[in-house]
């Protein structure tokens, strides 16, 4: 018996005031596009200006009567959310680590990231829809943010587990700024136990050729472009999550125009939501996945939801895509050498945190002996002022330097300390207590 079915889109709109280009004619494009009905819950990042989170949410009330913007940091966290159906709690939990407050061209920090959680009533069945955006990288070869992904990607795994309560269906939804490949994927999919939407290599999210904001530099150095926003999925204990389809839903550029919605894609999945009884005899949840692919190949993914530990290890399930199998009963032995690898950028940052710390005090030590002998120092006649104006400086240098060295420091070294310790709790049971985790 079919209970629901749901077309939950996320998208990056790209809306960085005085910086993100053809802002404004996007995000009204970005609003007709959702206004046309065909989507029941909306999730948007990097949604930055309250006009633009304001002109959404009256744009599409027609159709998305229901809304939430998640307040946090100094310029607010960016996730709006807009439903069909009746949102009836709402709860944010921003990350212990993200990013630095003093790398203003960067700005992560300032928006207070976190996961935003809407719970959302469809039909009777309570839908939670968690919407992030985790920190950016931007340099691949020296991605100092590394760890910080990665701690954000274990603690919203936590948060969705320990928020799962009587919900039918949790979907993620979000830019989570990783690749299937990159370690914070992994930590986030493996450790909450939900399946990713997408079960095709063929679709990219960001960088995309087609796209207009795509630059010459990432063409060449990505040439198919990157998947980076995701649907993630997890079925009750008493149902049957079905993805019924996965695709890119808004056109390549916007109608009549020679720009992009933006430099992210839209992603859409459609899912369906089934009693247990009514489509296996078995007493076990499943997730099923049906994906179209552009060139005409298709997948289908199949695996086993939150009854799983009750089936036994014969009835283990299978992943298919393009004729290719894996057994899901890999998934314990995934998720441990993905905490370990997490582990170990966890001490290799705690080392490095050291070794800042001791840098920062050094300078500062310098910094104030040179201060000391620009105080005794006469200033010569008509430099009286250039020399006022370079004892401020110096002192507002030595000021950073032992604010970093000591309270940012040990701020940044308590959130890492705090996700490596949790991930060692994990490590240590879940193998003796599986069925719980």
């Amino acid at each position: 018996m079919l209970l629901l079915e749901l077309n939950i889109l996320t998208l990056n709109i790209w809306g960085i005031p005085y910086v993100s280009s053809d802002r404004g004619p996007r995000i009204d494009a970005i609003c007709k596009e959702l206004a046309s009905g065909k989507y029941d819950i909306v999730s948007l990042q990097e949604v930055w200006a309250q006009e633009d989170s304001e002109r959404l949410q009256k744009g599409t009330e027609a159709v998305l009567p229901h809304s939430h913007y998640f307040h946090s940091g100094v310029i607010g966290a960016g996730l709006l959310v807009l439903s069909k159906y009746p949102i009836l709690g709402t709860l944010f939990h921003a990350w212990s680590v993200n990013g630095y407050f003093h790398r203003i061209q960067h700005a992560d920090w300032f928006g207070g990231k976190g996961v935003g959680l809407c719970r959302i009533l469809v039909g009777g069945q309570m839908v939670h829809l968690y919407n992030a955006h985790l920190h950016a990288e931007y340099d691949n070869a020296n991605d100092e943010y590394k760890t910080h992904r990665v701690i954000q990607a274990f603690d919203t795994a936590q948060f969705i587990e320990a928020t799962r309560g009587n919900s039918a269906l949790q979907i993620l939804a979000g830019d989570l700024n990783a690749q299937p490949q990159d370690i914070s994927y992994k930590v986030l999919l493996y450790t909450s136990k939900m399946l990713d939407s997408c079960a095709s290599e063929s679709f990219r999210t960001n960088e995309c050729q087609h796209n207009s904001y795509t630059s010459k530099q990432a063409r060449e150095r990505n040439p198919q472009g990157i998947r980076i926003d995701h649907i993630f999925v997890r079925g009750g204990d008493h149902v049957n999550a079905e993805i019924a389809e996965y695709k890119l839903p808004f056109p390549e550029r916007v109608p009549g125009e020679k720009f992009s919605f933006s430099d992210h894609e839209a992603v859409l999945a459609r899912l369906k939501l089934f009693k247990l009884a009514a489509r296996t005899e078995e007493p076990v949840a499943t997730i099923e996945v049906n994906c179209q692919v552009e060139e005409g190949e298709s997948c289908a993914v199949r695996e086993l939801g939150a009854g799983d530990a009750q089936s036994g290890e014969d009835d283990q399930p299978e992943v298919q895509c393009n004729g290719s199998s894996t057994s899901i009963q890999s998934m314990p032995a995934a998720r441990t050498a993905a905490l370990h690898e997490a582990l170990a950028l966890c001490d290799a940052s705690l080392l490095q945190l050291n070794t800042d710390r001791i840098l920062y005090y050094s300078a500062a030590t310098f910094l104030f002996v040179l201060l000391v002998l620009l105080v005794e120092f006469t200033a010569p006649v008509g430099m009286r002022t250039i020399f006022l104006l370079l004892k401020f400086i110096v002192f507002g240098v030595i000021l950073f330097c032992v604010f970093m060295a000591s309270i940012w420091n040990y701020m940044e070294r308590n959130g890492v300390l705090q996700g490596k310790k949790s991930m060692e709790v994990m490590l240590h049971h879940a193998q003796k207590y599986e069925y719980f985790y």
